[in-house]
């Protein structure tokens, strides 16, 4: 199937056990698969949870609701921030993210077949995830300033002529250094002007040395001269130069730190290219984690949520399906009519506008089937 018709979202849904769980599943895999393949499907095994009151399990219900919303938020933010660190390469970070996930991920169960659902580990899970952010915040926080850092010193090193850094464009023999009366200049000469400069610059004060300019550099509008006089001229020759647009750039010659900038850029350049390949390397490893942990929550909630809709005793199968694009409208309503026989109970409860639990109307699109998105477009990055 081509990808463009292939949603990277997922319907993680569960409808009570007929028979048995097998004619549930094969139930819907017929409906879905008769008119061409509306979705993929594959069943959802979650292990027998021991459940505890009613009471406990709305309760669970909202803590579940909350618990899902921060771990997808972190899932989301280590993925934009896998997207920023590869920079050029974002159509790498789907392969990157899911590179190690795929369809284990899908069928990731937890080994808490045995726990009861209050000790489910909600704080296990919440505990992983939490240090997941706080851990990617830190990092984060050290690769972008080292980043910021390289970013200004490149920027010093760009620009117009007006602006950047000089120091990887000159060289010492272009100065006339350490002498008590002479003293040279840089002058941004605009392209246009240039002959002017040839003509004029040796007349434009006293003192000035004859034949002393040189072109040291272009960019796209100007030339970068030198131009050597006598010290007590230099003003004299700043103001007459400004009335024929050429720039003196306020600029000393000083080995030292020139070299320093250079070390400092190599330094950071260097430190840069060493964080990359271990952080990226955190982030996929934290990204699975956090993911697998979403897929837990989701499973936690289609439990609860099933329980609370469907009673005792547990009695349901959930499968996962993976939309086709184009043909949601039709499978919404394949599934409506598979399982509308469910809401005579349910339809009830709403007219009697009771909270169903863990059923917020106003948030969440109403089926009478127990359904959750998991939506994994966020993290795909043109």
């Amino acid at each position: 199937q081509d990808k463009a018709t292939k949603m990277t979202e997922f319907w993680l849904i569960s409808a009570p056990g007929e028979k048995t769980c097998q004619q549930t599943w094969e139930k819907l895999h017929a409906a879905t698969t008769k008119h061409n393949n509306l979705s993929t499907n594959s069943k959802f095994n979650i292990p027998d949870l021991k459940v505890g009151t009613l009471d406990v399990l709305v309760g669970l219900s909202d803590e579940l609701a909350k618990l899902d919303a921060f771990v997808e938020s972190v899932v989301k933010k280590v993925a934009q921030y896998m997207a920023d660190v590869l920079e050029d390469s974002k159509d790498k970070v789907q392969e990157n993210l899911l590179a190690n996930g795929g369809k284990q991920q899908w069928q990731a169960e937890h080994n808490f077949c045995s726990s009861s659902l209050e000790t489910v580990p909600f704080l296990f899970i919440f505990k992983g995830v939490n240090q997941i952010d706080n851990d990617l915040k830190a990092r984060a926080s050290a690769y972008n300033n080292l980043k910021g850092n390289l970013q200004n010193l490149e920027r010093k090193n760009a620009g117009s002529l007006l602006t950047r850094s000089l120091a990887d464009i000159v060289k010492k023999e272009d100065f006339v250094l350490d002498s008590e009366y002479l003293v040279t200049l840089l002058v941004i000469v605009p392209k246009l002007n240039y002959n002017d400069w040839v003509k004029q610059y040796e007349t434009l004060a006293e003192m000035v040395v004859p034949r002393s300019s040189n072109v040291l550099f272009e960019d796209q509008d100007s030339y970068l001269c030198n131009v050597t006089l006598f010290r007590k001229a230099v003003d004299d020759f700043k103001h007459k130069a400004r009335e024929y647009k050429f720039m003196v750039r306020d600029f000393q010659y000083n080995e030292e730190e020139m070299k320093a900038d250079k070390e400092e850029m190599n330094r950071l350049s260097t430190d840069k290219k060493k964080q990359f390949g271990p952080l990226v390397r955190w982030l996929k490893v934290n990204f699975s984690e956090a993911f697998i942990a979403w897929i837990h929550v989701k499973a936690l909630r289609v439990f609860v949520e099933s329980v609370l809709r469907y009673g005792l005793p547990v009695n349901f199968q959930a499968m996962l399906l993976q939309p086709n694009k184009k043909t949601m409208k039709k499978l919404r309503e394949v599934l409506y009519d598979l399982y509308k026989h469910l809401d005579s109970s349910a339809a009830a409860i709403i007219d009697a506008t009771m909270d169903i639990p863990g059923l917020n109307l106003s948030q969440q699109e109403y089926y009478p089937y127990v359904y959750y998105k998991i939506d994994c477009n966020l993290l795909e990055f043109k």
